[in-house]
């Protein structure tokens, strides 16, 4: 918990209380004046004070925004239950995972009827075999307001599983090993772990990162014997730069054991024999500035995906006994116009999922006879990627494809013939078709040039005459491409007379790095005015006007939110900021906040005054002033681990007292949830339903 100066306390407090409120007026937050200096510069924070988790006070402010939300939102009750009926009635609630193969054992997860919860299984070699139940989740989770599972890992001999849980939504998990045979939970737990394992090849040697409780940051390495007390367990490695973490993993060979340290623009992998659990870890290449790769092994040959020298990555090739980069040799050289965003191994082809002016394409090259092809993909915006693919002795590639028309598909194709089979296509109930729904993409031109690709569906029937509702939607930061993937429960959108607008603004990926580069540090506000001038567009071309334009951005994507409210709050009917990143600065000066020291990279560090004044320049909070605001609501989950309550919360109570219109202002935190909101595939469906009734209601289309 943080202190406030008494002194100041004491000659400041200029509110009544928190969460004293009369009926039908919102709450006021108790201003308690902070000065933060920095670089000689003083900032005034008169609502630090509610970074107090347990302080009895901020719990009775959030309970009160939480009332006022209630009211406000009265009058739309039953729609919200009506568009949660609408989204539940969509769900095949008895449903289940295309299998796949991974050592002798087909795996899948399925869903029962009520269940909120994935239950884990699998089947011995055919699958007519008896189904073995791994994890239960739906008992696991029983009873509590929260429960995830964080990943789960079986050992080479089937027969031992890790996983781990979540109870709280911090992304704290707990590890513990079940014996599939027996059914048996060993009586070991590991907390505060990333919720992952790897197995070495002995069946009883495990690899597990540890978090930082404060920072939640995964940065030790540890090797535990199963059976064995985990206080006895070996540290094996500590990252001491706090701007890098720590993963684990294993080849797809299984033959090695990966160590990876990274932050947002160089890492460094490490790798170990997994028949040596007990031996050292080898430096693949020292990690390096600017510098981002990862790596693969098939045979006798590491395989390198790497920006060296090619900002859109080339995939490159060498021995496992030299992994110096004089050794390295191109299989797919750098090229301008592709973005290499993964790729897979197979032991006659490699397959290659990369994006071509802003779309993502499957290359398939025979190692043998060099000849290559691309799927090939109709509709004019979609998302096409790697399924599990965890055995190399096959032709068969699982993919996955999807768009705003169709639902999520999982395809085995035939490497060989050039044959894609349908396995599965996410059934969508209540009668939709995928014809009655029209996909647009195009590029618009933004302010200083620069050609940003946009998404757009709606139902047949939508007239571009201005007088349509729109949702438009981006995220923008951390080089994350934002792909046209299919929604069942945005139909009650579309069905309502909706478009929706995915736009591609810089700061994601899907144009290649320079896109990323151009949305980042100095160059953040342009992340801001593409989205700007995206809506300046939607209005000139007639899709919608701004009587009838709603944003909505989450985490980063609340960011921006929140700068372009400031910025042009005449654009929006109304705009929903999920959990929203806002307090840019503060966040970022404080080195014990959760992701704060990794994502220098990402936003500058504020104690360099270049990036301090430049920060400040666009920082929501910081910029908040006396203007008319749209109508806004924004959300926020008590235990966030990635961006903690009190900004959300801060700054709506800012924008209380400096707002000059009557829009409603609403702040919603769910007590028990952290950042990706409520658990349970039905529990995460409120939120939903809660965001669509508030626009519809300002709309007043309360029916």
């Amino acid at each position: 918990m943080k202190n406030v100066n008494p002194l100041l306390v004491g000659a400041s407090v200029l509110a009544l209380g928190s969460a004293q409120a009369q009926p039908g007026n919102p709450p006021v937050a108790t201003i308690k004046p902070k000065q933060l200096t920095t670089l000689g510069h003083t900032r005034t924070d008169n609502y630090y004070w509610l970074n107090e988790r347990e302080n009895p006070e901020v719990i009775k402010y959030l309970d009160a925004e939480n009332a006022y939300f209630d009211e406000k939102m009265a009058p739309a009750k039953a729609l919200e239950g009506k568009i949660f009926s609408e989204i539940k009635g969509r769900i095949k609630e008895q449903d289940e995972s295309v299998p796949y193969r991974d050592n002798g054992y087909y795996y899948y997860t399925r869903y029962e009827t009520g269940g909120e919860y994935p239950i884990y299984c699998r089947k011995k070699g055919d699958l007519k075999a008896p189904e073995e139940v791994l994890l239960n989740a739906n008992q696991m989770g029983k009873g509590k307001s929260y429960f995830a599972i964080g990943g789960y890992e079986v050992s080479d001999n089937n027969q031992l599983m890790a996983y781990g849980a979540d109870t709280v939504s911090r992304r704290l998990y707990t590890l513990r090993f079940k014996d599939l045979k027996t059914g048996k939970v060993y009586p070991e737990a590991i907390p505060n772990t990333s919720g992952n394992a790897v197995w070495a090849a002995d069946n009883k040697t495990v690899f597990y990162a540890k978090k930082d409780v404060t920072t939640l940051l995964p940065y030790q390495l540890y090797r535990h014997t199963l059976g064995t007390d985990p206080k006895q367990d070996m540290l094996i490695y500590e990252e001491k730069d706090n701007t890098f973490n720590l993963g684990i993993g294993r080849s797809k060979s299984k033959k090695y054991i990966f160590l990876q340290l990274g932050s947002s623009l160089s890492n460094e992998f490490r790798y170990l024999d997994a028949t040596t659990p007990t031996g050292e870890f080898k430096t693949f290449l020292p990690r390096e500035q600017d510098h981002l790769y990862s790596i693969e092994h098939m045979g006798d040959n590491f395989y390198v995906r790497t920006n060296w020298e090619a900002p859109n990555y080339r995939l490159m090739v060498t021995p496992t006994s030299n992994t110096a980069k004089t050794a390295w040799k191109d299989v797919i050289p750098a090229r301008k116009d592709a973005f290499i965003n993964d790729f897979d191994l197979f032991r006659d082809f490699l397959v290659v999922n990369e994006r071509k002016n802003g779309l993502l394409q499957l290359r398939v090259i025979n190692w043998k006879s060099k000849q290559e092809h691309y799927l090939k993909f109709d509709e004019p915006a979609y998302m096409a990627t790697f399924g599990a693919n965890a055995e190399f002795d096959t032709p068969v590639l699982r993919y996955v494809y999807t768009s705003f028309t169709t639902p999520p598909s999982t395809y085995d194709y035939d490497m060989n013939t050039h044959k894609s089979t349908l396995r599965k296509q996410q059934a969508v109930l209540g009668g939709f078709k995928k014809e009655d729904y029209v996909t647009e993409r195009t590029f618009v031109k933004a302010r200083d040039g620069a050609m940003v690709p946009i998404a757009i569906v709606y139902k047949k029937g939508f007239k571009k005459d201005g007088n349509a509702p729109v949702l438009q939607y981006a995220y923008g930061s951390y080089g994350y491409s934002q792909d046209p993937t299919f929604s069942a429960a945005r139909l009650s959108l579309l069905d309502r007379g909706f478009a929706y607008v995915l736009c591609h603004i810089r700061g994601g990926q899907e144009m290649g790095r320079q896109w990323f580069e151009d949305g980042r540090m100095l160059h953040k506000i342009n992340s801001f005015n593409d989205f700007i001038d995206c809506s300046d567009y939607l209005v000139k071309e007639k899709y919608t006007s701004p009587a009838k334009l709603f944003a909505m951005g989450g985490s980063a994507g609340g960011l921006l939110m929140g700068a372009v409210v400031n910025m042009r709050p005449d654009l929006y009917k109304g705009v929903i900021a999920a959990v929203p990143f806002v307090d840019v600065v503060t966040t970022m000066l404080d080195e014990s906040i959760p992701l704060t020291t990794g994502e220098y990279d990402q936003w500058g560090n504020p104690n360099q005054k270049q990036y301090y004044d430049y920060m400040l320049s666009y920082s929501p909070y910081d910029n908040v002033k006396k203007q008319a605001y749209p109508n806004m609501l924004v959300t926020t989950g008590l235990h966030d681990s990635q961006v903690q309550y009190f900004e959300p919360a801060k700054w709506v109570a800012k924008l209380r007292t400096m707002k000059t219109d009557n829009n409603l202002l609403l702040l919603h935190t769910d007590m028990a949830a952290g950042h990706g909101g409520a658990s349970g595939r039905f529990k995460s469906i409120n939120d939903t339903a809660r965001q669509y009734a508030f626009m519809l209601m300002l709309l007043g289309l309360n029916s």
